[in-house]
């Protein structure tokens, strides 16, 4: 084939493919025509002559023994006295290379040629693209809607793509419209022969708040305040835990921004979502007692992945919150069964008077302190 490579630069060009796997699948498509419609009892090779631009198509024989037992099977050996009338020096083991012409192909040959290539470019597009995409996953991607259907189901052209976005992954009483252009966390990428590549979008996932909180917070996107849990009730409320090292930077403060401008600019992409910043304590009760706010915690008490709660009867309603979503946003956050306990004001006044030592108030103290 004359100028195969200018066909092969061509189709890597306008495909955005690399060139060396465009002509893996150009020599691989021959051979298995070559298979299908010569002799499929031949062992081929394909070689592109990158000087001439051309592509050859060999048979491949073995050199073996002269009495080695396989001398019959013409296909795939030739005996070592056979071979020496064309190479002097060759030796058993090697191979014996004859080229066949690739001109006299017939119609059926070349149309099934043509399918061979088609089917395979295409496969290396959606490897290409799958790879592209699954390098992506949890990151936020944005894209067109182009259909919402009857099952509430939005479906967004991401560059080259089509992705889904399922109702059960959109937030609650969101409504999208046709042309808008939304973002989303990329939750799945998949790739089989028959659908092609499919990609499940979601703005439900804590990943979505992750993203968007470091995009909105240049030292959360420099890593000098980390994010260590989010947890979230899509719509509602969510709560993350951050920390740094640094002695300078209020991970807190940071992220809410001045007048907080950068956490209302992320509740605002998630549907006026509710947002609370707490910083993270590696010890247990802190954590847990700062995860609770805004209600003030008298004292904590950890077994194992249990955390028992002692709170005032004033404070008991801010730590459950509406419909219990506060106690289990924590919960979730922090990784601990929360039971809350309720004192009431004269027990409280005995605890502190009588048995100080015993109360655990200092960890509310040694909130300020950390």
């Amino acid at each position: 084939m004359e100028k195969i490579l200018d066909i092969i630069e061509g189709i890597s060009y306008e495909k955005g493919l690399p060139i060396e796997s465009v002509m893996e699948v150009v020599k691989e498509s021959v051979i298995k025509v070559a298979q299908q419609t010569l002799d499929s009892k031949i062992l081929y090779d394909a070689e592109i002559d990158k000087k001439n631009k051309t592509l050859h198509l060999y048979q491949v024989i073995s050199v073996c023994s002269d009495d080695y037992e396989a001398k019959e099977d013409k296909e795939h050996f030739i005996p070592l006295s056979e071979a020496r009338k064309h190479d002097s020096e060759i030796k058993v083991g090697d191979e014996l290379r004859y080229e066949l012409s690739l001109e006299n192909m017939n119609r059926s040959a070349v149309n099934t040629l043509f399918r061979e290539l088609e089917f395979r470019i295409q496969r290396l597009i959606e490897t290409q693209l799958f790879d592209k995409y699954k390098a992506q996953i949890g990151k936020i991607v944005s894209g067109s809607v182009v259909r919402i259907d009857d099952l509430g189901n939005t479906f967004v052209e991401i560059d080259e793509i089509r992705a889904i976005l399922p109702k059960k992954n959109r937030i609650k009483g969101e409504e999208f419209k046709v042309g808008q252009v939304i973002g989303a966390v990329l939750k799945y990428v998949g790739i089989d022969k028959q659908n092609g590549i499919s990609i499940e979008l979601s703005r439900t996932t804590p990943k979505m708040l992750e993203e968007l909180l470091r995009l909105e917070v240049p030292e959360i996107k420099d890593g000098e305040v980390e994010i260590v849990a989010c947890a979230r009730i899509p719509g509602e409320r969510a709560k993350v835990a951050l920390k740094t090292d640094s002695m300078k930077v209020d991970p807190v403060g940071a992220t809410v921004g001045v007048k907080g401008v950068r956490i209302n600019a992320v509740s605002k992409e998630l549907k006026n979502e509710s947002i609370d910043c707490i910083e993270f304590s590696n010890q247990p009760e802190i954590y847990i007692a700062r995860a609770l706010s805004p209600a003030l915690i008298v004292s904590v008490v950890v077994e194992d992945k249990k955390a028992v709660v002692s709170i005032s009867s004033e404070q008991k309603p801010k730590a459950i919150g509406k419909n219990g979503i506060n106690v289990r946003l924590a919960s979730m956050l922090t990784g601990y069964e929360i039971e809350l306990k309720e004192i009431d004001n004269g027990t409280l006044g005995d605890r502190q008077t009588k048995e100080p030592e015993k109360s655990n108030l200092d960890i509310l103290s040694s909130l300020f302190k950390e």
